[in-house]
């Protein structure tokens, strides 16, 4: 068997573990040009593919009356590159999200880089982050944000999640 079909397991798998679970979110997105902002609730089932992967399964409203979303994130460590990878699809877009990331010096923050449609942005695609914080209580915090032109940040969507 290949190094890669039998991975080592390091803290950065382990520390993904603290995800698995059911989980309770409330969170919102920036509005659309000429549109309101909007808030949402949903519900997030995250558990573990072997030791090396997270599964995180979310289900809420969709964007039409009555619709619902659903969503995959997966993510993982790959210690040959040295970085969080994963990826994130939902049934409301087409776009397959790349993600390559980093956990910050104290273990909380873990920023995940990405490229997608530049929403509202004239067309063509940006970079963005997901950042997911983990607070002292146990709460976890997602922050998506898109890079604008001029090189600053635009947060377009948080959401909080609470154990259930």
């Amino acid at each position: 068997m290949s190094d890669n079909m039998a991975p080592s397991i390091t803290d950065q798998h382990r520390w993904l573990l603290q995800f698995l679970g059911e989980w309770q979110m409330t969170g919102g997105c920036t509005a659309p040009p000429g549109g309101e902002p909007m808030t949402f609730e949903g519900r997030e089932t995250v558990r573990a593919l072997g030791e090396a992967w997270i599964l995180c399964e979310g289900v809420g409203p969709g964007p039409a009356p009555g619709s619902e979303m659903r969503s995959l994130m997966t993510l993982g460590y790959d210690p040959a590159r040295g970085c969080f990878l994963g990826t994130f699809a939902a049934s409301m877009m087409t776009h397959l999200w790349l993600y390559q990331g980093q956990l910050d010096a104290d273990r909380r923050v873990l920023t995940l880089d990405t490229e997608g449609p530049a929403f509202g942005a004239g067309g063509g695609t940006a970079r963005f982050q997901d950042i997911i914080a983990l607070e002292a209580d146990g709460t976890r915090r997602l922050t998506s944000r898109m890079q604008q032109p001029d090189g600053s940040w635009q947060q377009v969507m948080h959401g909080v999640y609470r154990r259930i």
